[in-house]
């Protein structure tokens, strides 16, 4: 059978990603070919030189970062909190203080490696987007690990070191060569880049094109 790759790049603490992230899952199930679609989550960090300690929340970065009043970044987290919900996801964007990902995205290497990456992966992004859970801090991570199906030893020790930086760091690198600058962003095939939490409409017809390029 035909193989289809879907690198789909995001960032554990971007909100979006998570509603792409579902929006993505709902194009697959209507996918007639989807046992052929082969899926890498790819690192990117949305703030490489960003803080490990907790510190704002989504909103008050808002603030800080673009000159929002109080008033208009509740409404923005709201409103994007009302999206999420529509898709069975729930949000407390009041709670989330985005943080280095760095580990979170070596953490996820592992698991993808030990078979457990969808489980490890969706654990952290629903923890970060509706439990306020810190994901720069190792015990938080390894405990998320844990109820995903990843032993929270395995997390505690791969954190102490250094592995899978490579894994982040070429998955970063091969996002400058295709151009790929914000998440998430979809590249099926190969083909152009599909950037945003793009309907699942949108993304079911690029999967159907893609199908009929390998299939000629």
């Amino acid at each position: 059978m035909p193989d289809i790759t879907a690198d789909i790049w995001f960032d554990f603490v971007c909100p979006w990603c998570h509603i792409g992230k579902r929006r993505w899952e709902a194009a697959l199930a209507g996918f007639e070919h989807r046992e052929a679609v082969h899926v890498r989550w790819r690192s990117f960090e949305l703030d490489p030189h960003g803080s490990r300690e907790a510190r704002l929340t989504i909103p008050q970065r808002m603030q800080q970062d673009l000159g929002l009043s109080a008033r208009q970044a509740a409404e923005g987290a709201d409103s994007l909190t009302a999206l999420a919900a529509e898709l069975g996801l729930t949000y407390r964007l009041d709670l989330a203080r985005p943080v280095n990902s760095f580990d979170a995205h070596r953490l996820l290497h592992a698991a993808v490696d030990q078979g457990r990456g969808d489980q490890v992966g969706e654990r952290l992004l629903r923890a970060y987007t509706g439990e306020g859970a810190d994901l720069a801090d190792h015990m938080t991570l390894a405990a998320l690990a844990d109820e995903a199906g990843f032993p929270a030893e395995a997390a505690r020790a791969l954190l102490r070191g250094h592995d899978y930086a490579d894994a982040v760091r070429a998955d970063e690198d091969e996002a400058r060569r295709r151009g790929v600058s914000g998440v998430p962003s979809f590249v099926i095939t190969g083909r152009r880049i599909i950037t945003g939490a793009q309907s699942p409409d949108v993304l079911l017809e690029e999967l159907r094109l893609a199908w009929r390029r390998v299939t000629g």
